[in-house]
């Protein structure tokens, strides 16, 4: 069971190594400029292996929990499905339902536990094998890997890593657990919780200081992007790396290394950007058509 690219690897290796009866994701979602219905990363991918995809609206539903059933599965793996598992499912297999979670349990809780790593200024995330209960992932850990967060890391890099970690983990923790090898362990220290994000999430407020500005461009990519007002059209910050000195917040000054703006405290350098209806650029190609970007006030 699960939906979004993070999920894939580890329906890959599952499929590789075990008999996988069905694949569980969300319902195929509008998307794009034309809001066509979108399957999701995970039934893509079941279907280029040539299996089962079934796509509920809701498991509490008595008759999606009689199709389950039918299907007689011994262990359900989950990443990212979407959907919760209500009693009926959780104690449906024999061996109970593990979840993948991308982050170290108890911190970062919730469905967007990698921006939320970024955006706090955690230095080390990783991933969890845990029991599935009714809580939100509040189930006892069976694995841990723990993984960097480098300075150049976004969410996007940091998923994609995660990701790998996460098949791996399953891969080696799912026989240990099926053989009796694994104790679940109950979670410890203080728990935080990340939430579902919102476009405006990636708004870049100038007055904050520039070491978080910094954290939230690498946190919204690639959504939703971080973002701020150029002479009333929209601008797109796709990169930026923290610089010294200091200028009025929003105002952005020439440097040697491009341009940068100020912030509450300290400079963003801006790597890569993009104005409304035009193409992702470098900065220094930016400024090329816009002499007049230097001296400018953002937002």
């Amino acid at each position: 069971m699960g939906t979004p690219p993070f999920a894939v690897p580890a329906l890959e290796v599952l499929a590789a190594r075990h008999q996988v009866v069905a694949v569980y994701t969300r319902p195929d979602r509008p998307a794009g400029r034309g809001r066509e219905a979108t399957p999701s990363a995970v039934k893509r991918a079941a279907l280029a292996l040539g299996l089962i995809v079934v796509q509920p609206e809701s498991l509490r539903d008595p008759q999606e929990q009689d199709r389950l059933q039918v299907m007689a599965p011994q262990v359900i793996a989950v990443a990212g499905y979407g959907l919760l598992l209500p009693p009926a499912v959780l104690g449906m297999p024999p061996h109970r339902c593990l979840n993948l979670h991308p982050s170290l349990l108890p911190r970062h809780r919730g469905p967007t536990p990698i921006p939320f790593a970024i955006l706090s200024g955690d230095q080390v995330t990783g991933v969890s094998l845990m029991l599935m209960d009714e809580g939100m992932d509040t189930g006892p850990v069976l694995l841990q890997q723990t993984h960097p967060i480098f300075p150049q890391d976004s969410a996007g890099t940091l998923g994609e890593a995660l990701a790998g970690l996460a098949a791996r983990l399953m891969v080696k923790g799912l026989p240990r657990w099926v053989a009796g090898e694994l104790r679940p362990r109950p979670q410890e220290g203080a728990p935080t919780y990340s939430r579902i994000l919102r476009k405006d999430d990636g708004r870049l407020n100038w007055r904050l200081p520039a070491a978080e500005l910094w954290l939230r461009v690498r946190a919204m990519q690639p959504w939703p992007g971080t973002f701020t007002v150029l002479q009333g059209k929209l601008l797109k910050v796709l990169e930026a790396e923290l610089a010294t000195g200091q200028a009025s917040p929003g105002v952005v000054v020439g440097e040697s290394a491009g341009v940068a703006v100020g912030t509450g405290d300290g400079l963003l350098r801006l790597g890569r950007v993009q104005i409304e209806g035009k193409k992702p650029l470098d900065i220094r190609d930016f400024l090329r058509g816009r002499p007049d970007f230097v001296g400018a006030t953002l937002g």
